[in-house]
């Protein structure tokens, strides 16, 4: 029988490749005449990388939404709406799906559903004798009181990871909902109360938390006994598994006014099939397959953080993850989405590093809001 072989490409973390290299042999049973081989790159690369550039040597590409913009310039992946129109209206969590729509089109399907969440150690937490902060001003209180024990409060700002947790905060404060892609820090009383606040939590947090990635800052929590709480970081609920060291336990977003949850900066990741593949039928029956509510609910058995509403109210995937899904489902169901023009993630990549030297303390507040704004019209003019 002749074979049709998918090469694929995601990031190389536990929580992105091992679904994917599991589902394949589920899939062989539905389709024995289709192969896949999945490779995986760094997290940078993830939020970098032209896709373009990846899809001309792979049939599937697991890509970040802000880029569609770029994936719809140069026509590199193909559009996904018959496969989309088969699926329920709410079948993912939050505004995954139509993350991935645009310009009246859909170009991948969510395969994995992030947003900034607040994420602690529960041993560290009953040490101070406080709840798990709800807001912002009641994260800089534990960071108080945290102080006084030798303890610390920890956030990831390395880089574009900066400018997530202020775009989650400048969110928040415009009360933005799922699906809006308005820039707030553009608003100079937004973005100077969401700078205000990260300068605030600084204060209570190491040195290193300038150096951190998301993955950095999570595994310094699972390996330091310093770290009693982060308000925001991409939540990966492979920290929460039991063969974790000292597990992490994850709640809602804790952001500067009420709905404190609402506005968290979406992530995730989904599934694009390159245009020039040649074995499209193939390649979108494996999409409509990894996008089904078996399969995503299979991804919770090999270190997966799936799409699906199914998963997400799964008592048993809850119960894996000691109630990740359960207990910050409210924040991906608020989340906002990024920008996805052509030329965002220009912007997206310089910026990050401007707000990481605002708070290395070597770009003054007017300094900083006046070069994002000029970074932002400029990449909002590429087409």
């Amino acid at each position: 029988m002749s074979k049709s072989v998918l090469h694929g490409i995601t990031w190389q973390h536990r929580r992105a490749l091992d679904p994917l290299r599991a589902s394949v042999d589920t899939f062989r049973y539905e389709r024995p005449d289709i192969e896949i081989e999945w490779d995986a790159r760094p997290l940078s690369g993830f939020e970098f990388q032209p896709i373009e550039e990846l899809a001309a040597s792979y049939d599937l590409v697991v890509l970040d939404h802000p880029h569609v913009g770029e994936i719809v310039r140069t026509a590199c992946l193909a559009q996904l709406d018959d496969l989309a129109a088969a699926l329920p209206a709410d079948a993912f969590v939050g505004p995954s799906l139509e993350s991935y729509r645009y310009d009246g089109r859909l170009w991948a399907l969510p395969l994995d559903a992030a947003c900034q969440t607040a994420v602690h150690r529960p041993d560290l937490i009953a040490r101070c004798g406080r709840a798990v902060p709800q807001s912002w001003t009641e994260t800089l209180s534990l960071g108080r009181r945290a102080a006084r024990q030798g303890l610390r409060l920890a956030i990831a700002l390395k880089g574009v990871h900066s400018l997530m947790t202020f775009f989650s905060l400048c969110a928040n404060l415009r009360r933005t909902h799922g699906g809006s892609a308005d820039v707030s820090f553009l608003d100079h009383d937004t973005a100077q109360a969401a700078l205000e606040a990260l300068r605030q939590l600084i204060a209570f947090a190491p040195t290193e938390t300038l150096d951190w990635n998301s993955i950095a800052l999570q595994d310094a929590m699972t390996e330091r006994d310093d770290l009693v709480f982060c308000p925001a970081v991409y939540g990966f609920a492979t920290y929460a598994e039991a063969d974790v060291t000292r597990c992490l336990s994850y709640t809602n977003f804790p952001g500067l006014r009420e709905p404190y949850f609402a506005g968290s900066t979406l992530g995730g990741a989904g599934l694009g099939i390159s245009s020039a593949s040649r074995h499209p039928e193939a390649a979108k029956s494996y999409a409509g397959f990894l996008a089904s509510a078996p399969a995503q609910l299979a991804f919770t058995r090999h270190h997966g953080q799936p799409a699906r509403r199914e998963a997400w109210e799964n008592s048993g995937a809850n119960e894996r993850f000691h109630d990740f899904y359960r207990n910050t489902r409210t924040t991906i169901d608020r989340a906002w989405v990024r920008p996805r023009h052509a030329g965002y993630l220009r912007f997206q990549h310089a910026a990050g590093g401007l707000v990481e030297s605002h708070l290395r303390g070597d770009i003054s507040e007017t300094n900083l809001l006046a070069k994002l704004s000029r970074l932002y019209d400029e990449a909002d003019g590429i087409h």
